[in-house]
């Protein structure tokens, strides 16, 4: 069994806001319900994208989310269902591997 085969460890959950305030807001609610164990917010920066057929530049606040495997389901239902954008960055990347007690921790907050 490959390491594909098995759930990861926990995830690492990356989205913007365009508003520290609403970026903290949103950061409370999360690690509150138990979606989250760790929010960690990024000082403000520049972006750059396209949207509907124009470049954009614009300044965001970005969240490292910490998760587990359980909780990742609910995790991304709220981040949908909560965050200001009508198409939110919610992108998460498996952690397969970490220091356990972190791994732990995780799983205990997202109970």
């Amino acid at each position: 069994m490959s390491a594909r085969d098995t759930a990861p460890a926990a995830w690492l959950v990356i989205t913007t806001l365009d508003d520290a305030g609403a970026a903290e807001q949103l950061a409370g609610r999360l690690v509150e319900a138990g979606h989250a164990a760790c929010v960690h917010m990024l000082p403000p920066g520049r972006s750059v994208y396209q949207w509907q057929g124009r470049i954009e530049v614009d300044q965001e606040v970005t969240l490292l989310i910490k998760t587990s495997d359980e909780a990742w389901p609910e995790l991304r239902a709220a981040l949908h269902d909560q965050h200001p954008y009508d198409t939110p960055e919610i992108i998460a990347l498996p952690i397969e591997d970490g220091l356990p007690d972190y791994l732990d921790w995780i799983r205990e907050c997202t109970r």
